[in-house]
């Protein structure tokens, strides 16, 4: 059973494949984007500039992992308000989809919608979907578990490459402290 199951997770792996840009590197000038949030008003980076920037990508709204990320996040939130510092998630879902997710799970940060990808590629985060994992997600591509600190003059400070949702929002937290 448990070779099965290794099988079988192994199988959904290789459905998932990394491609198009590197990711950013810490010292570089963060990537300018402009994407509609989940109240379909267009958000870009040069909105935040004067303040520190948490610039999450997800996989997909209404995931487990990606719940708990996001409920982590909007706990931390007042932590995160009092360091002069935005969250902001980005996933290839479409502005209902965020909608629905933030309302459903009372997220009050922005989430932006990328459903393109192109945004999410800049950043090095682009995973495209094939078989059984395209057919779940019902679409071909899905956006990496990263994360970009980005300073108040938009310049990438600390970068988080597959990161665990669960303990995640602290660990940004406390390198945002250090930073300060």
């Amino acid at each position: 059973m448990r070779s099965s199951l290794l099988a079988v997770g192994v199988g959904l792996m290789a459905a998932c494949v990394a491609v198009g840009a590197e990711v950013p590197k810490v010292g570089t000038m963060a990537p300018e984007f402009r994407l509609p949030s989940q109240d379909g008003s267009p958000v870009a980076l040069s909105d935040f500039r004067g303040k520190w920037v948490v610039l999450y990508f997800y996989p997909k709204d209404f995931t487990q992992g990606c719940t708990i990320e996001a409920h982590n996040f909007q706990e931390d939130q007042p932590k995160y308000t009092a360091l002069n510092a935005a969250i902001v998630g980005v996933s290839a879902d479409t502005v209902d989809s965020h909608k629905e997710f933030c309302t459903k799970e009372n997220l009050t940060f922005k989430t932006l919608a990328d459903p393109t990808g192109k945004t999410i590629d800049q950043y090095g985060s682009l995973t495209k979907l094939e078989g059984a994992l395209k057919d779940r997600f019902k679409q071909d591509h899905i956006a990496a578990r990263n994360t970009f600190l980005i300073d108040p003059q938009g310049n990438i400070r600390k970068v988080y490459t597959n990161v665990n949702p669960n303990p995640h929002s602290k660990e940004v937290l406390a390198d945002l402290n250090s930073m300060k």
